[in-house]
């Protein structure tokens, strides 16, 4: 599968770049979901677009068999970039930051791949847009194109996400929670303006503010049980308007993360509660939450074929263990439906190292064929097992 993979590597590089170099944001993946469901097309694959809103879903095999989904996201950060590289992005203040570019193009590859192979079963890919932020109602793209059906039929889905901290020719996974389930929250503090030279005759939203600040950072330590990961992070602080004068109210806006979706409900109530000191200090507030998505939860079945898959393809010394994070990836909402796992594949630039979300992000794209040969050689022997 390597060997496949190596054959089809300037393929692979081309629709890197031409991807890095046309970015796009959320949901407004014309360009690169026609350019997909196009190359599917030519390989023999049933597509369906508009999946998500821009979303590509693509067939290849019998659906009469067991079927695996191999999902890749699509969309860019909005960020200027920074490289000196040819490739480097021609929409100003948009560019891929995050390696969605490269998942999309070994995605290709692994498809490419597997039109040419006979299995029993079917193979799924989901070209996902909007990972990175949601729509007018705080959705992302996997829940969307979960609403449009993506993983109807679906027996187990699998991904893969670039790490630009560790070598090319690694990968690491690990079963259980993997990354963390988001909410942001937005709230009002109110009190009662006047004059900064008379305090006694206003209700200071700024001193009420002081201590929802500490209830809020006495969460996680105090009210949440110790063998849960959690956060809860404070973002933005507005109020005022002039020097002298106490304002009306204060804005603050945050977020919270947690591993576990049985305490998400217990944060929530335990960030009212921390709001709730404005009344009893003689103000008031308003409290919104929008829910991000799930913990990302690697089933063991999942993970124990992409590490096998690993162990054969990079030998077991190159095959580690993830390091849980609470950062978001909204992979989850499809391991909250079907079994399915994530792993990171090592595409650092020896010597270079380029930070995800950093204006100078970039990989080594060596990594490219190797990622297409994990995914490709788990997909085949998926399928082949579980047909037996």
């Amino acid at each position: 599968m390597l060997k496949q993979s190596h054959a089809i590597y300037e393929e692979l590089i081309h629709w890197r770049r031409d991807f890095h170099l046309h970015p796009e944001l959320g949901f407004t993946e014309k360009r690169t979901s026609e350019i997909v469901a196009t190359e599917l097309e030519k390989l023999g694959y049933k597509v369906r677009r508009g999946v998500g809103r821009t979303g590509v879903v693509a067939d290849f095999g019998d659906e009469n068999g067991p079927t695996i989904a191999i999902r890749a996201d699509m969309d860019a950060l909005p960020i200027l970039e920074s490289t000196d590289r040819e490739y480097a992005s021609l929409n100003p203040g948009v560019m891929h930051a995050c390696g969605h570019d490269s998942h999309t193009s070994m995605a290709l590859g692994v498809a490419a791949i597997l039109a040419k192979e006979k299995f029993p079963g079917r193979v799924r890919f989901l070209f996902q847009p909007s990972e990175e932020m949601g729509d007018e109602q705080g959705i992302s793209g996997a829940p969307r194109m979960i609403e449009d059906g993506a993983l109807d039929g679906v027996d187990l889905v699998i991904a893969q996400h670039v790490d630009p901290h560790e070598p090319v020719g690694t990968m690491a996974i690990i079963a259980g929670p993997a990354s963390g389930g988001v909410d942001t929250w937005f709230a009002n503090i109110f009190g009662l303006g006047g004059h900064g030279a008379h305090p006694h005759q206003t209700i200071d939203p700024f001193s009420i503010l002081a201590h929802v600040i500490m209830a809020l950072n006495s969460i996680v330590s105090r009210r949440l049980h110790p063998f849960q990961p959690a956060v809860v992070s404070i973002g933005t602080i507005n109020g005022g308007f002039a020097q002298n004068v106490i304002p009306e109210k204060v804005e603050i806006t945050g977020t919270f993360r947690y591993a576990n979706p049985e305490i998400h409900p217990q944060i929530r109530e335990e960030i009212r509660r921390a709001f709730e000191i404005s009344r009893n200090l003689g103000g008031d507030y308003d409290l919104r939450f929008e829910y991000g998505g799930p913990p990302m939860i690697n089933h063991q079945s999942a993970v124990e074929l992409l590490r096998e898959t690993g162990i054969t393809l990079l030998g077991p010394e190159n095959v580690q263990f993830m390091t849980p994070s609470l950062g978001a990836e909204d992979f989850g909402a499809f391991t909250e439906k079907v079994p399915g796992a994530m792993f990171t594949l090592g595409a650092m630039i020896a010597g270079d190292e380029r930070l995800l979300h950093h204006p100078r992000f970039d990989i080594d794209e060596r990594a490219l064929p190797i990622g297409t040969a994990i995914l490709a050689d788990a997909a085949l022997k998926f399928l082949r097992g579980a047909s037996q």
